[in-house]
């Protein structure tokens, strides 16, 4: 049974960052001119700080030194935290956007932009933003009603301060 160069590299690389609290999110090879660059994905419930990549990109490039994985043609090894736009695809993901705004688009072929509020084993608990003055209504999402869901990214998104103050302005 033989194993593709992606697999082995998860195999060397996962260890290590799990050592450093860190998950393996994504590893890739691609073609860089005359070299390759090797760009390893890594996050974690606390994010990821320069600090945690450059730790890791030492042991890496130490361990990748150690082994023939990469084979013999020169390469850049690039430790990165996933950029804004990345799919949620695991519980893990999901998780970790509680609060943000997200769009998903459904199996049913339906789309919606709605406030991930909390996530457990089976699915999301959402809150779909009112519209036109209305009030935002719950509504809860399983994980297998889900095809894609990625994170919106909100330039004015107001502070809980700023909820709690204009929910305190609405009972006055």
């Amino acid at each position: 049974m033989s194993t593709t160069q992606i697999e082995r590299l998860r195999g060397l690389l996962e260890p290590l960052a799990a050592e450093r609290g860190l998950d393996l999110e994504d590893v890739a090879v691609t073609p860089a001119g005359k070299r390759r660059v090797l760009r390893v994905v890594v996050d974690s419930d606390e994010g990821v700080r320069l600090d945690a990549c450059a730790e890791l990109s030492r042991a890496a490039s130490a361990a990748l030194d150690d082994s023939d994985v990469m084979g013999g043609a020169p390469y850049v090894l690039e430790v990165t935290s996933p950029g804004a736009d990345r799919p949620l695809t695991e519980p893990r993901h999901f998780r970790r956007a509680v609060g943000r705004l997200v769009w998903l688009r459904l199996h049913d072929g339906g789309e919606l932009t709605t406030r991930l509020l909390a996530v457990d084993e089976d699915g999301l608990d959402t809150e779909v933003p009112g519209v036109k003055g209305r009030k935002p209504t719950p509504r809860r999402l399983e994980f297998a009603d889900i095809a894609k869901a990625r994170v919106e990214i909100e330039f004015s998104r107001k502070s809980d301060n700023d909820n709690k103050d204009q929910k305190e302005e609405e009972e006055a």
